[in-house]
């Protein structure tokens, strides 16, 4: 099976992906400053710069594309078994997916809250989005609460 773009296209399309600022990060980023939350972008002080955090409350975000990340894999992984250069993008987006692990385990275990949202999630329920950061936030608070009163 060949690519239906030339190679000339093909390079214009992968150059013109980015890792930061991405749409779906943008619209995230608008959202919590909306609501009066501020935040720092691609953090590199933490393992894996994630996307946004919320140093106040020790919070790691990171807003991870569908295809690059391999959400639904089994599914995934079965169509790009049929495509053009399957090893590579089979290998590659284990590897990220193995990679997305190590870093929650690095955030965690360094006392980070790690949040992941898939972009479609995003595009289609930024509230959603956004309500399960304030939920956390409430829970991190509270827990603050709680220690003081001890």
């Amino acid at each position: 099976m060949s690519d239906v773009l030339t190679p000339c296209q093909r390079r214009k399309n992968m150059q013109n992906i980015r890792s930061k600022d991405t749409k779906i990060e943008v619209i995230l980023r608008k959202a919590l400053w909306k609501k009066g939350y501020r935040y720092r972008k691609h953090y590199d002080k933490l393992p894996g710069h994630p996307d946004i955090v919320l140093t106040k409350y020790r919070i790691a975000i990171f807003c991870d594309g569908e295809f690059f990340h391999g959400r639904d894999w089994q599914v995934l992984k079965s169509k790009l078994m049929n495509s053009n250069n399957s090893d590579f993008w089979i290998s590659k987006i284990s590897r990220n997916r193995e990679r997305d692990d190590e870093i929650n385990k690095q955030l965690i275990y360094a006392g980070w809250n790690v949040v992941r949202f898939w972009g479609n999630d995003i595009k289609k329920s930024t509230e959603e989005c956004v309500k399960v950061i304030e939920d956390l936030v409430f829970e991190i608070k509270f827990e603050d609460k709680d220690s003081y009163e001890e």
